[in-house]
Order: C-alpha cells, then sequence, then structure tokens
C-alpha cells in the first residue's frame, strides 16, 4: 500500500486558484443557510448544490438541505 502525500495532494489541487474559490462559494452558501436558520452546527445536514457544474462557478446554483447520509450516497463513488 502506497502512502499518500497529502502536502503534495493540497498543492498540486486543493491549493489552486480554481479550487479556493470553489471551496469558498461552497462555505458562503452554507454561511448563508446558516444566517437564514435552515442547519446549524453538529446537526448532520449539509448545503446540497442542485446541478452543479463539475467545472465552473456555484453562482446562481440552487441550493438544498439534506441530510449528509442522504448526500454522501448520492456523490459520485471515489477511490
Amino acid at each position: 500500500m502506497v502512502k499518500r502525500n497529502y502536502k503534495e495532494e493540497y498543492k498540486a489541487f486543493h491549493a489552486t486558484p480554481e479550487q479556493k474559490k470553489r471551496r469558498a462559494q461552497r462555505n458562503a452558501a452554507r454561511r448563508k443557510a446558516m444566517a437564514a436558520g435552515k442547519v446549524k452546527k453538529g446537526d448532520g445536514k449539509e448545503v446540497d448544490h442542485i446541478g452543479a457544474p463539475r467545472k465552473g462557478s456555484l453562482d446562481g446554483i440552487k441550493t438544498r438541505i439534506v441530510a449528509k447520509i442522504a448526500n454522501r450516497k448520492r456523490q459520485p463513488k471515489r477511490s
């Protein structure tokens, strides 16, 4: 089994300007839902982006609140 190099993985993917922007948009959507009283910390709910593109902006994408387990089941399997 090969050990993952998390530092290199972060530098190659998560630290790119595009991914930073997308992460900020996801975090903003969560904060907006918290301000509206739809979710709160530790409630087991997530903000689901309906029809979110795999690449590009999340601006203008509709969101809904779903249970964490339901959202994770819906996601594509990752290895």
